[in-house]
């Protein structure tokens, strides 16, 4: 008489598999270094000549060697691990790079700075000219619409919108890490000091 054969094994192999659930993990480090590319980038767009002068020229040569070291280990990791190259994104990178000349004047004058979420903000606006008001105002703006527009196109591109989040909060720690002193930054309480 011939054994039945017992599907249990089967049917169990299969129940396993089907709860195995993939989980993805946002790549923390490789938004850091992705986030520092982008933020230096945009900061280099900016003319030397508006750059703070004290210990300008170390602080610049200090700059480039970094620059230089981790450019390559930068690229690769953010490459490999995080997307940060669309359509959408070198739009917005090249607005914010346009726009960064005029955002580096009002941080050097210390009229807006580095807010704690990833955004830009106005500080001391009593100390605004009435006459440049307006047109910080629409600067600000501006910077924190592409700003977290960037953000989502990053996750986008990574096919995670739901890391947008984390991207976003990311870059706020980045921001304020790659400010130069005499910027204004916000901390985790929400007090602003000058870094």
């Amino acid at each position: 008489m011939k054994k039945p054969i017992s599907l249990f094994p089967l049917l169990l192999l299969m129940t396993i598999a089907s709860c195995v659930t993939v989980n993805i993990y946002f790549p923390a480090a490789a938004a850091e270094k992705a986030a520092d590319q982008i933020i230096r980038d945009i900061q280099k767009s900016a003319p030397d000549g508006t750059e703070p002068q004290s210990n300008l020229g170390w602080r610049s040569l200090r700059t480039a060697f970094r620059d230089l070291m981790s450019l390559g280990i930068s690229s690769a990791h953010a490459a490999a691990d995080l997307s940060i190259d669309s359509p959408e994104i070198r739009a917005l990178r090249a607005s914010m790079e346009r726009r960064f000349s005029k955002l580096k004047s009002y941080l050097n004058q210390g009229w807006v700075g580095y807010a704690n979420n990833g955004l830009v903000a106005v500080v001391n606006k009593s100390r605004i000219p009435l006459r440049e008001r307006a047109g910080v105002e629409q600067i600000v703006a501006a910077e924190n619409r592409d700003r977290q527009a960037l953000y989502q196109a990053i996750a986008r591109a990574n096919g995670h919108p739901e890391w947008a989040n984390d991207i976003q909060a990311t870059f706020a720690k980045r921001w304020i890490a790659n400010a130069q002193p005499g910027w204004w930054i916000q901390a985790a309480n929400g007090s602003w000091n000058k870094k």
